[in-house]
Order: structure tokens, then C-alpha cells, then sequence
């Protein structure tokens, strides 16, 4: 079955190149310029990826982005914002609200559509190590796998996709040093801006509570779990 994409992008050039560079990969694309509409379809219709600008008419990219991650059908949705923002500061926001990735304009057809392909093929129940359970304790923090499932002292924790990936990445080997560019390849399987790490882990480290210091940042390198 081809991959669902629903684009929000309200100038229609950049979506019909949007739609072209998914579709030469297989997907199956619908596009909407409204963020109200685009919001309503993407609760109906349930796609495996959300390609997402950031100022639309009707509910601005942001606010879609937060009222998905609110609710518990979509909270695992994977989130590609594509936005002229190119500054620190918006790429942080949109990261810390829940998108997964973000690309900026002007951009490569080629880059985004790797990019998304990223994404659709993430799966939670990836182990995190060869070899691996199902199943990984550290601390009070328990992650299942197959459920897509965090826990701290028995009570669930709403992470993102790429969340849950980098916390299970470091779960997998505690004590190990795991240097930005290895999280990327794990979560991402290729290269993107270290600093989405640095945004992730932040936001990971406040989900989990006191738990969250088990993070410990190795400065120059990465980070690691405190085993």
C-alpha cells in the first residue's frame, strides 16, 4: 500500500513540487492550502505523514502542529515541517511543539523527499540494539517497544516519534557515550541538524521528570544514559 501524505502548504506552486517529489517516491498525496481544513483531514483521514508549513490561512502551522500532538490519535503522527522560517529560534519552536524534522525554503526536491522518507519508514517497534527485547528498564523509566510506550513509576508519558526513538537509542546501552551524529542515524537514518538533538533531549529530559537527569550531556560529544 503507498504511503498517505497530506501536504499544508497554501502557495501552490511549492505544494505541487512538495506533491511531485513524494509521489516520485510512491506516496500518495493530498494537499490542502487551508491549516483549519488540512487540520480536519489529517484527524479523519489518518495519513502516515504530515508535510507542514507554517503560516497558512485559517490555523497557522504551529497551532496545527500543537493541536495534533494534544490529541492521542495523532500524537505519533510523524510532523515535516517545511518553512521560509529559516532562523534558530523558528526551527527550535516547531521542533519543541512536536515535528519530527524541518526543512527550510528554498529546498532541494531531492533533500525533502529523503527527508520524508525518513520518517514513513521509522517504526516504533524497532529494537533499539541487534539483539534487544522488546522490553528496556533504566532507572524508573520502562520503555515497551511494541506498544510505542513510555513509563516513569508505572505512569505513561506522551512522547514524540523521534522521542521515543533517541530515548530508546540510549536506553539500548546505558553508560554508552552516543555522539549526536550516531542518534541521527538511528532516528533519522541520515544526517540533519545536530541541533535538533540538542531540542529533542531538552524536551525529553522535561517529559521524564526527575528521571530525566539521567540524561547526562558529555560536552563536545553527545550524550548518554546514566546506567
Amino acid at each position: 500500500m503507498k504511503p498517505r501524505v497530506i501536504v499544508l502548504e497554501d502557495e501552490p506552486d511549492i505544494a505541487e513540487l512538495i506533491a511531485q517529489a513524494l509521489q516520485r517516491e510512491g506516496c500518495t498525496v493530498e494537499r490542502f492550502e487551508d491549516g483549519l481544513a488540512g487540520l480536519a483531514a489529517v484527524q479523519a483521514k489518518r495519513p502516515e505523514l504530515l508535510v507542514l508549513d507554517l503560516m497558512m490561512p485559517g490555523m497557522d502551522g504551529l497551532s496545527v502542529c500543537r493541536e495534533l500532538r494534544r490529541e492521542r490519535s495523532t500524537r505519533d503522527l510523524p510532523i515535516l515541517i517545511v518553512s521560509a522560517r529559516s532562523e534558530e529560534a523558528d526551527v527550535v519552536c516547531g521542533l519543541e511543539l512536536g515535528a519530527d524534522d524541518y526543512v527550510t525554503k528554498p529546498f532541494s526536491p531531492r533533500v525533502l523527499a529523503a527527508r520524508a522518507k525518513n520518517l514513513l519508514r521509522r517504526t516504533p517497534s524497532a529494537p533499539a540494539e541487534p539483539g534487544k527485547g522488546d522490553r528496556l528498564v533504566v532507572g524508573e523509566i520502562e520503555l515497551d517497544l511494541p506498544r510505542f510506550e513510555v513509563k516513569v513509576r508505572g505512569e505513561r508519558v506522551d512522547l514524540t516519534r523521534t522521542e521515543f526513538r533517541i530515548l530508546q537509542f540510549l536506553c539500548g546501552k546505558p553508560g554508552r557515550v552516543r555522539a549526536r551524529a550516531e542518534i541521527l542515524e538511528f532516528v533519522e537514518g541520515g544526517p540533519s541538524l545536530d541541533r535538533t538533538v540538542d531540542v529533542h533531549i531538552a524536551s525529553l529530559r522535561r517529559k521524564l521528570g526527575s528521571e530525566g537527569e539521567l540524561i547526562e550531556t558529555v560536552r563536545g560529544v553527545g550524550y548518554r544514559m546514566r546506567d
